[in-house]
């Protein structure tokens, strides 16, 4: 594909397909575990409710019964990130110890979504997890958070499958070609292992080298452009990546900075429920583009994840949104420069 396509992919959008539906499941998954935290007077755990209802993402056109094996595998996969974030956020263990666990993990649950073939694909949402939890102050103990973030799963899953009981149709669908138990398979799937390790790790190598504060942000980055299937998706992704980030932050900008029509200004003293409040609402945007146009929906998540940030462990916007931007860039960059030196063989056997 030629450089001209991509740019005109920038504003082109996939045919719809009950975006919608999917988009409220995945809202209603965060607006409860949100909302009940926010009235239990304990808006700092909402990253944790959120992570955990990220599970509603997977499986979102599949019949239910594979739509529950999938999220339950997704959601193993969103616990894990948490449980190793929270645990390195509680023993204040971060820097080269961050990238070291999170590459290690990063090729570790590679080869577990590419055997059971999640989609969204690749790992990326885990590595985010993992990142952002070990990143702010613990603020409840290890196992706490995980309980919240497990609790958060379960009701998305439920979710999930409520559709069911209105038609009470059992089909189980079709599995999708999952890497094989040997032969070249596995050889691939350890490749594709080994080159999300590589990303991870040399662009949190990048980032702290640099004296970000946040690493983690271009380790998340470089997991990106992994996702795609071949050369040219790789690409597409990192670049719809940057710019809906960058965009993103334009966003995040209009939240956080002070000026007549800010949000954080029309209901003084009630910062938190804005913020929890807007979680919410570009959760459900964010879903609502995630198949269409990948950089729509991160002009949404990118808040997101930030805003989230900011309920835990409040910091200066402008340094916030600038090693935001600057770190994107960095884990995009080393992110298609790994696909492009270490190409991607098929998942499965001829």
């Amino acid at each position: 594909m030629t450089l001209l396509h991509h740019i005109r992919s920038l504003h082109s959008l996939a045919p719809a397909n009950k975006d919608h539906v999917s988009a409220w499941r995945v809202a209603i998954s965060v607006a409860v575990p949100s909302l009940a935290l926010l009235a239990a007077g304990r808006p700092e755990l909402t990253g944790y409710a959120v992570f955990g209802a990220l599970t509603g993402m997977y499986g979102r056109t599949e019949p239910h019964q594979l739509r529950l094996r999938h999220q339950g595998q997704a959601a193993v996969l969103l616990l894990a990130g948490v449980g190793v974030g929270v645990f390195l956020s509680v023993h204040h263990i971060q820097s080269w110890a961050l990238v070291i666990a999170e590459a290690a993990f990063a090729g570790v649950a590679s080869l577990f979504t590419d055997r059971t073939a999640l989609k969204p694909a690749g790992p990326f949402f885990g590595i985010l997890a993992l990142g952002a939890c070990a990143s702010v102050p613990a603020a409840v103990q290890w196992q706490a958070g995980v309980l919240i973030a497990a609790g958060s799963a379960a009701f998305s899953i439920v979710i999930g499958f409520g559709g069911w009981f209105r038609g009470r149709s059992w089909q189980r669908g079709r599995r999708r070609d999952v890497a094989v138990p040997g032969g070249a398979g596995r050889r691939a799937s350890w490749l594709h292992a080994a080159r999300y390790v590589t990303a991870v790790g040399a662009a949190g190598t990048v980032g702290v080298l640099s004296g970000s504060g946040h690493p983690h942000w271009a380790m998340a980055a470089a997991a990106v452009p992994l996702a795609g299937a071949d050369l040219p998706s790789s690409v597409y992704r990192g670049v719809h990546r940057i710019v809906g980030t960058l965009l993103g932050l334009v966003v995040v900008a209009a939240i956080l900075f002070p000026w007549p029509g800010s949000p954080l200004l029309v209901l003084p003293g009630h910062e938190a429920a804005v913020l929890a409040c807007l979680v919410i609402v570009l959760q459900f945007s964010t879903e609502l583009f995630m198949t269409r146009h990948y950089g729509l929906a991160m002009v949404s998540f990118t808040p997101v994840i930030l805003l989230v940030g900011q309920l835990a462990a409040p910091v200066d916007p402008g340094v916030l949104i600038a090693e935001r931007a600057v770190e994107t860039l960095v884990g995009a960059a080393v992110g298609i420069l790994v696909v492009a030196l270490i190409r991607r063989r098929r998942l499965t056997s001829p």
